[in-house]
């Protein structure tokens, strides 16, 4: 009596790598060879295209001891041009920071962010979940509908359900990309105040000599000072 042979999974590919993978049946935990077993965290985590959980790197390794396996490859990729890091609860290989200038000739520019846009991410990164009425009275202006739509399609932001309140407004709160991109492991590790001083980042702006009394303050769709 013959059987079907086990269906194979294709594994996320990175683009230029593990092209083609598919995830095998998975041999028991006490069947691996610790160094059998990083080497397939190894190969998963360098063949996913977007970062994992450990639940994921799990589903195509296979059960072990993936704590240690982890500490392994991060000592081991410490001193090259690439590490392995955590973002958000999730694991990536990323360029090390010394060697990024390297890349600045390759790498894809992103559309820069305006004021306004800049302004609204830090309030959502440091009061999350946040309504755009709490956006606005933290900045005491008008948030544009543009700003918050740069914002989610950047990847900075994302919708963080509705409030329980009058009206159910809708929620924000930043997502694991937003990490990734400023080199934060979590939230927690956003600047405090004292540090904030230090760099002269809350130093007040100074004020322009004017004429003519200053308008009331509104932001127009770009993200600058100007009439809804």
């Amino acid at each position: 009596m013959s059987t079907e042979p086990p269906t194979e999974e294709p594994l996320p590919s990175r683009a230029g790598a593990g092209l083609g993978a598919t995830r095998k049946p998975n041999a028991p935990a006490d069947q691996i060879p610790p160094d059998s077993y990083t080497r397939r965290v190894e190969s998963v985590l360098f063949a996913a295209a977007e970062p994992l959980l450990p639940s994921d790197i799990r589903a195509y390794a296979g059960e072990g001891d993936l704590g240690a396996a982890l500490e392994t490859l991060v000592a081991d990729y410490a001193p090259r041009g690439v590490n392995l890091v955590q973002r958000g609860g999730r694991w990536l290989f990323q360029t090390a920071p010394d060697c990024a200038s390297v890349l600045e000739r390759a790498r894809e520019v992103p559309k820069k962010l305006g004021r306004a846009a800049l302004e609204t991410l830090a309030i959502i990164s440091y009061h999350e979940p946040v309504t755009r009425a709490d956006i606005e009275e933290i900045r005491g202006v008008q948030t544009a509908r543009g700003t918050l739509d740069s914002l989610m399609e950047a990847g900075f932001v994302r919708p963080a359900g509705r409030r329980e309140t009058p009206g159910r407004p809708m929620q924000y709160a930043t997502t694991p990309a937003f990490l990734a991109h400023f080199g934060l492991e979590t939230r927690r590790d956003l600047p405090g105040l004292a540090e904030l001083k230090a760099a002269g980042l809350l130093d007040p702006l100074p004020e322009e000599s004017s004429a003519f009394p200053p308008a009331e303050p509104q932001e127009s769709e770009s993200g600058e000072n100007g009439p809804l």
